[in-house]
């Protein structure tokens, strides 16, 4: 079976593993933004993009208030075409938005932003910090765009539910530096983590 095959079987997998976590969640949102605030993934950072839930995502708005009342700029990604990397738009709570491509919504106007921290959604994660997507590439393709400019830290932002042994990953594959869920933070080993942060219980 080809690494394409292995990632299809898996997004397959996780995916309905996501769907049940998230239909017995309660509060999920605010227990994974205490762990992050706690560890202080946000330190030193200014400007953060985060993400408009789809299908079952866990919601990181709770976090996005959280940050922004700390004094962060955050941001919502924009997909621009396939095979291209993300932009991304100012939000705020007040934030008027669209619908966008692949059901996400993005802010009809405001300013455009560089974030030097990603809050990314993900169908699976390992404890190397591989991620899985949906398969159109499109953070790997940002990160490497960011990261080429300047230091970019990465937090994924999942269920616990969607940890698996082992994600299949290609070259252009980007680690990411921590993933946060309803029970905890695990470090992950991507170019701008920061191992001093201890996982939390």
């Amino acid at each position: 079976m080809d690494i394409s095959e292995q990632k299809a079987q898996l997004r397959k997998l996780v995916g309905e593993r996501r769907d049940a976590a998230h239909a017995a969640a309660i509060g999920a949102g605010e227990a994974a933004r205490d762990h992050f605030l706690v560890a202080g993934l946000q330190n030193g950072m200014r400007i953060v993009s985060a993400y408009r839930p789809i299908r079952s995502e866990i919601d990181p708005e709770p976090l996005m208030r959280a940050l922004i009342a700390l004094g962060c700029r955050l941001c919502l990604p924009v997909v621009e075409g396939k095979g291209k990397p993300l932009k991304f738009r100012e939000w705020t709570p007040t934030t008027v938005l669209e619908d966008g491509p692949y059901g996400a919504e993005v802010p009809s106007s405001g300013d455009w932003l560089a974030p030097e921290l990603l809050i990314v959604p993900l169908l699976a994660f390992d404890l190397t910090g591989a991620r899985l997507g949906y398969g159109g590439g499109f953070y790997d393709r940002t990160i490497a765009q960011l990261s080429a400019a300047a230091p970019v830290r990465t937090v994924g932002f999942a269920y616990s539910a969607q940890q698996v042994d082992s994600v299949p990953i290609e070259a252009t594959d980007r680690l990411l530096d921590a993933i946060v869920t309803e029970n905890g933070v695990i470090p992950g080993a991507g170019t701008g983590a920061d191992h001093g942060h201890p996982a939390q219980p």
